[in-house]
């Protein structure tokens, strides 16, 4: 059996190795708030397998997009501990958009897929103590300001195997589905966000429940200097905001700043975006089966955008 070291190890590289993608080169894109990675070569109506996505991925949703190595520590009352390597990996591919009434505005449909595993620091192995596993179908859409994201995605849950073994630990085979709706308004520099979920189909238990989903970001307008490779640095900072009727609508807070590094309009196009954050989180756990749990932490991490 492949040592949860060596797992972790492998995930790490991969999550570091897609910062080295570059993809199709010659093609500049549109230059927006988040760098959608939209060639301005386009053209307007159908488009098959699209490159860019007409919305921007979330800053601070715990359950975003793209793919992430972090570490963080604090407080749970859950089998999380202090120390805790929380690692994602994920992308998202488009099927096909519809681009109008300008370049970089229009609806697209995708697929996309992502997996959130997190492990304990403070085992000499290095325990994975749960994996998350996504699958979704987003339609998303943006005109001017305006732009939102509606999805089906499913969700399954798994503890890893050496946490299993542990004294008291009892294995629940978590999953469900659930259909989501954001809608987002840019304000310049500040983008707001609103929306929520219908969880459906879950195991165990096959209860339904509604989740509210709202959010805040900044991201400088420009770079960090007028020219040269801090023109594509900026300053992000962004906090998201969760409350489940199952919790009696208590609220999950979770809070990220730091440095984006962006893509280059009069550069070539380039494949990923990646920012170092510092991050925040108090309120239930994002994690499995161990939604019901307080947690409580803080850290550092490499994102890499879709």
């Amino acid at each position: 059996m492949r040592q949860p070291g060596s797992i972790l190890t492998a995930t790490l590289v991969a999550v570091l190795a897609t910062t080295l993608a570059v993809a199709r080169a010659g093609a500049s894109h549109v230059a927006g708030s988040c760098d959608t990675g939209i060639p301005i070569e386009d053209t307007l109506g159908f488009d098959a397998f699209p490159r860019g996505d007409v919305f921007c991925p979330l800053i601070s949703d715990p359950k975003g997009d793209g793919s992430f190595a972090s570490y963080v520590r604090g407080t749970s009352s859950s089998a999380f501990g202090t120390d805790l390597a929380s690692v994602g990996i994920g992308d998202h591919f488009g099927l096909m958009r519809w681009n109008g009434p300008s370049i970089g505005e229009g609806v697209q449909l995708g697929i996309a897929g992502n997996i959130y595993a997190q492990f304990d620091l403070n085992r000499p192995s290095y325990d994975l103590i749960n994996a998350d596993y996504l699958i979704g179908l987003p339609v998303t859409f943006r005109f001017n300001r305006v732009s939102g994201r509606v999805r089906l995605y499913h969700q399954s849950s798994h503890l890893g195997d050496e946490f299993v073994l542990r004294p008291g630990i009892e294995r629940e085979n978590f999953a469900f589905q659930s259909g989501e709706g954001l809608f987002s308004l840019d304000l310049g520099p500040l983008r707001t966000y609103a929306g929520g979920e219908y969880l459906f189909s879950r195991t165990p238990g096959n209860r339904v429940s509604r989740v509210a989903h709202g959010g805040a970001e900044l991201r400088q307008i420009g770079g960090l200097a007028q020219s040269g490779r801090l023109a594509r640095v900026r300053l992000v900072a962004g906090v998201d905001v969760k409350s489940a009727d199952e919790l009696d609508w208590e609220l999950a807070w979770s809070a990220r700043a730091g440095l984006e590094v962006g893509r280059a309009p009069e550069e070539q196009h380039r494949s990923r975006r990646w920012s170092l954050l510092a991050e925040y989180y108090d309120g239930p756990s994002p994690y499995g089966q161990f939604f019901r749990d307080e947690v409580s932490y803080y850290g550092v991490g490499i994102h890499i955008g879709p």
